[in-house]
């Protein structure tokens, strides 16, 4: 298990270098005489037609509704996973990620509708602040080395999986159109198949993939999110087989996937989301549009109601026992690492493609207000953790 982590720990943070780079160069792109290319390169049309089948999207589509679900089920998998057999398994080492997870969506949505309570098409970006970027916060904790004890790495992880969790879950209540009960149906039934084959002990994968497009495609033209349907297939994929391998161990057809698809998640997939979303437009945007209701409520959520929803709601939970504070760290240090919950990053701008459908909508000061945001706790984070060295634990 320990070694899972490690490896998990070191790809995500590999990855934030090659999402810095991405977003670097998208910026770039789209502000200088590259911008018309780079437009063109978004917008390039991709159909696929099979009999009465067909998907006519543009790359930027195909890669948030296509590559995305491979993401999310990846998340769906560490979920699983997490879930069963890791750190979630049990109430007492869930207990801590999951209220400081709960505090860290809700203030940011608080904040946020505090700015656009008023305005009924603002105020669909509400949960845009409420996510947490992985691979981004990992890598922060990365450059501190051993500054930062293995516990408060781990309750980061644990707290960015039930965040991711709670995103899945808002993208399947809060940012569905309008339904095709047919297409439904036809999902219904994949779904159906695929946990007949879990509850059989089907442990070959080519069954649940195969399923798993049907899936997807029904997913996609029902009016909800494709990437749910990564989610759902996550879920029905078996944790143990029944043979054992050459070392006396059961087979993990779950952890055999998760380890084959992470490397391609982390220095592929999450790149190229970031270099086709992140690409801000900057000409023509003034700091007084900054300072509009929707771009100050993304980045006060992200860098203030992250933090302070995470670090009241744990400091709430340890002082009234109900959890710990994780060994060998302090306040200060749950304080840093609740600052760094506030890089929202890949996954805010995925869920602010779905809340803001023309991207234009707010001159794109919307975007620019997620890596302000991320930013701002990206560095603040790195500087308290700096700062505050770990000592002996403190509960008091």
């Amino acid at each position: 298990m320990k070694k899972i982590i490690e490896d998990f720990i070191q790809k995500e943070s590999s990855s934030g270098i090659l999402l810095i780079i991405a977003t670097i160069l998208a910026l770039m792109m789209n502000n200088s005489f590259m911008s018309g290319v780079y437009q063109t390169f978004l917008h390039i049309p991709i159909e696929v037609r099979i009999s009465a089948l067909h998907l006519d999207k543009t790359l930027l589509h195909w890669v948030n509704d296509g590559l995305m679900v491979i993401f999310f089920f990846l998340i769906g998998l560490e979920v699983k996973r997490e879930t069963l057999e890791g750190h979630l398994s049990t109430l007492k080492q869930a207990a801590l990620p999951g209220i400081a997870a709960v505090g860290g969506m809700a203030i940011p949505a608080v904040i946020y509708l505090a700015f656009n309570i008023g305005d009924p098409i603002a105020v669909n970006g509400w949960a845009v602040p409420c996510a947490t970027d992985i691979a981004f916060a990992l890598g922060v904790l990365s450059l501190l080395g051993k500054r930062v004890p293995i516990s408060l790495k781990i309750f980061l992880l644990a707290l960015a999986i039930i965040d991711d969790l709670g995103a899945i879950v808002i993208i399947a209540v809060f940012y569905t159109s309008q339904l095709s009960m047919a297409s439904l149906a036809v999902a219904g039934v994949a779904l159906a198949a695929l946990i007949i084959l879990n509850l059989l002990g089907v442990t070959k994968k080519t069954p649940y993939f195969l399923i798993g497009v049907i899936l997807w495609v029904a997913v996609l033209k029902s009016g909800v999110h494709a990437t749910l349907a990564g989610v759902a297939l996550a879920f029905t994929i078996p944790l143990y087989g029944k043979r054992k391998n050459e070392n006396g161990e059961f087979e993990s057809p779950l952890k055999e996937l998760e380890h084959s698809i992470h490397p391609w998640v982390a220095f592929f997939i999450l790149p190229v989301f970031a270099f086709v979303n992140a690409g801000v437009n900057l000409s023509g945007m003034s700091i007084n549009q900054m300072f509009g209701p929707v771009p100050l409520g993304i980045m006060l959520g992200l860098f203030l109601g992250k933090q302070l929803g995470v670090f009241g709601f744990s400091w709430l939970a340890i002082k009234l026992k109900v959890a710990r504070l994780p060994e060998q760290s302090n306040w200060m240090q749950l304080y840093g690492v609740s600052i760094l919950t506030g890089i929202g990053f890949t996954m805010s701008l995925f869920i602010l493609t779905l809340a803001f459908e023309d991207d234009s909508l707010f001159q794109y000061t919307d975007k620019l207000a997620i890596l302000l945001g991320s930013l701002m706790s990206g560095v603040i984070g790195y500087l308290v953790l700096r700062i505050f060295k770990p000592h002996t634990n403190q509960t008091s």
